[in-house]
């Protein structure tokens, strides 16, 4: 798989980009997939719940591991635990962007970018393994410190560097500054995708207008599920949008429980009722449902 692989992807998003939810997104168009951020250190354990996180299937597009560590040893370790499952992995993705005090107190995700030797060494180590390397990080205050540590980066190996377009101070709050990405994809053509405030279709074309290979969907196609379709001209009903949704519930109920299947289509079913007449009240009724069955009547019957 080459650094230009996919330009709609799934952005690697805890909590949310589970096994049912990048199959539902592979079914909607996108390219390109990502697993919750995912501990070496879990791994190494021989952790259940780290192990569960790699479930997959053979209905996704092709996947990104997205593993983070706050050691180079402790990650090729984790790499290699998950090469002797014999996944279909198309990719290691490496997290040097999470921005949580959970994820960075302890040296992993954002705290690596304080750390440019450690974060190379991490892409070398990672990098001998045999598969495509794709880092996640954000941007500095200073676009030359950015753009040096992604040549780092790439210098070492990385066939893919994702730039959110906030520093880990902002975490997600402020605008994303799409110059940096802009410069990026100037200065690395055929590395850099962007991720950052997607909303719109016009969001999409004017990441890819710098020059970048790929954007990652995170926040924006949650709020929007059928986004990726949108930028590929497809349009669909109410009606057909209702029906994927039920369809995803049950999947995920299935795969997940039915509680993560119920929040997980709170999260979707928002922006599907936002076209309904009285979608106020209904995106309220939606809002505080307790079970999957309560959530999918709201939604049924507005079908017409």
């Amino acid at each position: 798989m080459s650094a230009s692989t996919g330009r709609i992807c799934l952005a690697p998003l805890a909590g949310v980009t589970t096994l049912p939810v990048r199959e539902f997104f592979s079914s909607l168009g996108v390219s390109l997939v990502h697993t919750e951020m995912i501990s070496c250190a879990g791994l190494i354990r021989d952790n259940a719940k780290t192990f569960d996180m790699l479930a997959t299937s053979e209905h996704e597009a092709p996947l990104i591991v997205q593993l983070f560590a706050n050691d180079a040893g402790v990650l090729v370790s984790g790499a290699e635990v998950v090469m002797k499952l014999c996944r279909k992995f198309s990719g290691f993705g490496v997290n040097m962007a999470c921005p949580m005090p959970k994820i960075t107190r302890n040296g992993s995700g954002a705290a690596l970018m304080r750390k440019p030797e450690l974060s190379r060494e991490m892409v070398r180590g990672i990098k001998s393994l045999g598969l495509p390397v794709w880092v996640k990080t954000r941007k500095f205050d200073d676009d030359t410190e950015t753009l040096k540590f992604i040549d780092g980066l790439i210098s070492s190996g990385a066939d893919n560097v994702c730039i959110h377009g906030r520093t880990c101070a902002q975490r997600y709050e402020g605008t994303a500054d799409r110059n940096i990405l802009r410069l990026a994809a100037e200065e690395f053509p055929g590395y850099i995708s962007a991720s950052g405030d997607v909303r719109t279709v016009d969001d999409i074309n004017e990441y890819l207008s710098y020059g970048c290979v790929a954007v990652m969907l995170a926040r924006g196609i949650i709020a929007n599920p059928f986004l990726c379709e949108e930028y590929y001209g497809k349009s669909r009903t109410y009606n057909e949008r209702v029906d994927m949704l039920i369809d995803f519930s049950r999947r995920a109920e299935e795969l997940s429980g039915e509680h993560k299947a119920l929040v997980l289509m709170k999260r979707f079913a928002g922006s599907v009722l936002k076209f309904s007449e009285g979608s106020a009240e209904l995106r309220r009724l939606a809002m505080t449902s307790t079970t999957l069955a309560e959530l999918t009547n709201i939604l049924r019957e507005r079908k017409s």
